[in-house]
């Protein structure tokens, strides 16, 4: 699916408080105006790119902990400065130990900066430099290149590594050149053929190509992140970055010369069985019984801890679900019991980020928010939702989710934009009559549903019913829950989700 932004502007390497205002977001695209001055058509040269380096020259051997050696192809012929630069700092070890502090996925992997944060790094000479471009060399697939503060003349030690679109078309250049971009033949070319992010050639400074290792970086960039694109937990941490010799060992350039499981193509991890002994929650609700969550603490570290300590700490006992919509979802755990309060357990908000195979599947618990996941507190919701014509989903979710969604149901215009934590594996039956209380025109319940008390455990190796269809007791639930939607209703249903979700499922009044 071509986007209608141009993320260019995420790449800035933020070396100072003002440069921080024009590059700290992505640089909105209009369908009425152009975000980039029209230029001529580039030269018609090759691109390099994949040019082969020669027994003893220089390359670079890039440790990932955890994911593994990414090996380099250096362009000092086309980039002497940044070949130089890079080289340089990494045999005084700049990089050993530091981390990608941004990770946007189908687009590249950043690191580079001591901080942590976009806003440091220096060159080999202090300060910035200027590394150029060449019209040689492509943001083709595995392409290694500066970020920059707005010209090649701010590069500094941030770099980024392309992964990009895998799917370019001459549709994808049309959309870019009605927008001022121009490109030769030989770029578009090459970009329908590997893939890529064409329209940063021109503004930032490429050095170097992935000549083994692809695979890693393309792990790397499902990595699950916070509002920010920045990696949760720990992060992707570069052990060491060393400077050796191309000995003769085999290239491979492209995806396909990897055995590479493309995780957007996995199962949806959200029915994963917890194992014996897990830390689990039962929740349970005052006149309606005892429902059980499984956590997700490797793709949602901070979330799981808030939700988990709080528990602990009772901090859930006696509150409400103080929202309830049909066939979208229940809301609770806010202290006013009306939408504007609560906080975590560090003290007001916290980013819990999002992992792409976490979905809002039915009986998925996540946290409400205020337009980003950056707003979390102690505010959740536990989804029912609908399910959908999986030909309206294709496309537009993965195989796995898009088989969720038209069997089991759940509310897929909310993924990606909300922490998915937890699921449901027993007491589903219990969510689906909540959510057809009577409310008022606020949604909330006229009679109050109470969370009597929440109890951290561990899992018995009791049955895991998943699915509402497991529930003898919950026929009628089940037969709407499993009436898919014509493709009329499900269209307006997911209309109508994605113009409620941010003042339905949100953790402050508007």
């Amino acid at each position: 699916m071509l986007k209608k932004k141009i993320i260019a502007v995420a790449l800035c390497a933020l070396m100072t408080a003002s440069a921080a205002v024009g590059c700290g977001q992505d640089a909105e695209v209009s369908d009425s105006g152009s975000s980039v001055a029209e230029t001529t058509a580039p030269a018609e040269v090759d691109i390099m790119n994949y040019t082969a380096p020669e027994k003893g020259d220089t390359i670079i051997e890039m440790n990932i902990r955890d994911y593994g050696t990414v090996k380099i192809r250096l362009f000092p012929e086309y980039a002497e400065k940044g070949c130089e630069n890079f080289i340089e700092l990494a045999k005084k070890g700049y990089y050993d130990g530091l981390t990608f502090h941004r990770v946007i996925r189908d687009f590249m992997i950043q690191g580079g900066d001591p901080l942590g944060t976009g806003t440091g790094g220096e060159s080999t000479w202090g300060g910035e430099f200027d590394g150029g471009t060449d019209a040689h060399l492509a943001h083709v697939t595995g392409a290694l290149a500066y970020a920059n503060s707005g010209s090649t003349a701010t590069d500094g030690s941030q770099f980024y590594i392309v992964t990009g679109d895998q799917n370019v078309t001459d549709d994808t250049f049309s959309y870019y050149e009605q927008y001022g971009y121009s490109f030769s033949d030989s770029q578009k070319e090459l970009y329908k053929k590997v893939g890529g992010a064409p329209f940063l050639d021109g503004s930032y400074t490429i050095f170097g190509q992935v000549i083994d290792g692809l695979d890693v970086v393309f792990k790397a960039q499902y990595v699950p992140t916070d509002a920010n694109d920045k990696p949760l937990g720990d992060g992707i941490i570069i052990d060491s970055v060393k400077v050796t010799e191309y000995n003769g060992e085999d290239i491979k350039w492209y995806l396909s010369d990897y055995d590479y499981d493309d995780p957007t193509k996995q199962d949806v991890v959200n029915f994963t069985a917890p194992e014996v002994g897990e830390t689990v929650v039962d929740m349970k609700i005052k006149d309606y019984g005892d429902v059980k969550i499984k956590f997700f603490p490797e793709y949602a570290p901070q979330a799981v801890e808030n939700f988990i300590t709080h528990a602990k700490e009772g901090y859930y006992d006696g509150l409400t679900f103080h929202r309830v919509i049909a066939d979208f979802m229940i809301q609770g755990g806010d202290p006013n019991g009306n939408g504007t309060g609560g906080e975590s357990i560090w003290g007001g908000q916290f980013d819990g980020g999002t992992y792409f195979n976490l979905i809002h599947a039915a009986g998925a618990i996540a946290y409400a928010n205020s337009g980003s996941t950056a707003t979390n507190g102690s505010q959740f919701y536990i989804v029912t939702g609908t399910t959908y014509d999986s030909a309206l989903l294709k496309g537009s979710v993965s195989p796995s989710a898009e088989t969720i969604y038209s069997t089991i149901g759940g509310t897929p215009s909310l993924d990606g934009g909300y922490t998915v934590f937890g699921q449901v594996y027993d007491g589903l039956d219990i969510i689906f009559k909540i959510q057809n209380v009577t409310t008022d025109g606020s949604d909330k319940p006229v009679e109050d549903v109470i969370i009597e008390s929440m109890t951290v455990e561990e899992y018995d190796g009791s049955p895991l019913r998943w699915y509402i269809t497991d529930y003898d007791d919950a026929e009628e639930t089940s037969e709407e829950a499993s009436e898919e939607t014509t493709e009329e209703e499900s269209a307006e249903a997911e209309s109508t989700e994605e113009e409620t979700t941010e003042e339905e499922t949100t953790s402050e009044a508007e």
